[in-house]
């Protein structure tokens, strides 16, 4: 039917609704509604006798606009969703496997750590023996690494990047990213050992012996290859002197002498065992002694004269 005898018809069709005598603006309101309803049938008309595809961009195009975006604007966000479309518009491709992994590594260069892990944590699961696995996990790895808190806070991010980097040295000992996997790991557990230090120096300063003790026994026996041992056995020293434990604290002065002969942690041990009465001498049965013997110092290149 045409519009305009369409529009008469339902005009008809009001009049002999309307109430003689009514109002002259409820007339006007419910012409009004028919003009409305005549507008909007014209476009639903259109819409459902013809639908619109916006055709996808070629892969290869999306893939080199991330690219572009990453290398030359160096605008790591735009780059990361650059490279999500390829794999939203072209899933399962393998123009879709590669933008995967750009997406992860453009979001760690943002800083967008959560996403980085995202992407990488996809990449590994989906393509576990591609040869660029083994960076997808040590990308995993890095984004917690970037995010480990001062010594004061909780280290819940320590923790998991260790166990992220850990893991590029079991699956991928061969690779590239394996050595940088174990600096990080040993600096991340140097993290670790310094907030047991830090819990044990306060729990020393309050006289909570047994509890520092505790502590400074975690980064002996735990983060022996850590910068931390050394102060660990001054201040393990430091609090069985306090408790009177003089063989313990002999063991710990003898051994820090002797795996660290220079440090200025021994001579500060020396001189507290001396203040005693007492000489650094190493008990063989105690366990600060079979904590070194189980695992060799790396720091040991001399025996103290």
């Amino acid at each position: 039917m045409p519009l305009g005898a369409m529009g008469n018809s339902i005009t008809v069709m009001l009049k002999q609704l309307i109430v003689p005598g009514a109002a002259r603006q409820w007339w006007l309101a419910l012409r009004l509604c028919a003009l409305a309803l005549i507008v909007v049938a014209v476009p639903a008309c259109s819409f459902f006798g013809k639908e619109e595809v916006i055709p996808d961009d070629p892969a290869d195009k999306l893939y080199n606009e991330g690219l572009y975006l990453l290398n030359k604007q160096r605008d790591f966000k735009k780059a990361a969703k650059r490279f999500e479309e390829v794999d939203r518009q072209h899933p399962y491709s393998e123009w879709a496997r590669k933008a995967l992994l750009m997406t992860a590594y453009a979001n760690y260069e943002a800083k967008e750590y959560d996403e980085s892990v995202s992407a990488a944590r996809r990449y590994v699961t989906l393509h576990p023996g591609s040869a660029d696995a083994a960076y997808a996990q040590f990308l995993i790895g890095s984004a917690y690494y970037e995010r480990i808190p001062d010594v004061t806070r909780d280290q819940g991010q320590t923790e998991k990047a260790i166990a992220a980097l850990e893991e590029v040295s079991r699956k991928y000992p061969d690779s590239e990213y394996a050595q940088s996997a174990k600096k990080k790991i040993e600096m991340a557990r140097d993290q670790l050992a310094g907030k047991e230090m830090s819990i044990g120096r306060e729990a020393l300063e309050k006289k909570q012996y047994t509890g520092a003790i505790n502590r400074f026994k975690v980064v002996v026996t735990q983060y022996q290859t850590t910068r931390h041992v050394e102060e660990a056995l001054l201040r393990l020293t430091e609090a069985y002197m306090s408790l009177g434990v003089v063989n313990e604290a002999q063991t710990a002065a003898a051994v820090l002498g002797h795996n660290f002969p220079d440090s200025r942690w021994y001579q500060d041990a020396y001189r507290l065992v001396k203040s005693g009465g007492f000489e650094p001498a190493e008990n063989k049965g105690s366990w600060i002694s079979r904590a070194f013997a189980k695992i060799p110092s790396p720091f040991a290149s001399k025996k103290n004269p």
